[in-house]
């Protein structure tokens, strides 16, 4: 499973908020199965995607861990990064 990660300006909030939007019900329609103020987890498409965001000084760092959708988590990793 591809593993992705980039550092942010967005608070750790702000960068589960916008993968909430990017891959949830008014994103691509992946189903939130899990979700908290730093992580969420959806499914969907025969395939997952994994956010953790995390606090490190003054920049957040946004992990990702999919499966059947690297290129929408590439495409959003331009996007926040």
């Amino acid at each position: 499973m591809p593993r992705y990660g980039v550092e942010t300006k967005l608070s750790p909030e702000e960068a589960i908020k916008a993968a909430v939007a990017c891959f949830g019900e008014g994103g691509l329609g992946l189903k939130a199965e899990e979700q908290g103020p730093c992580c969420v987890y959806f499914e969907g498409g025969g395939g997952f995607v994994r956010v953790t965001a995390s606090q490190e000084a003054e920049r957040t760092t946004v992990d990702l861990e999919t499966r059947e959708w690297d290129y929408h988590v590439k495409r959003f990793v331009r996007q926040v990064g």
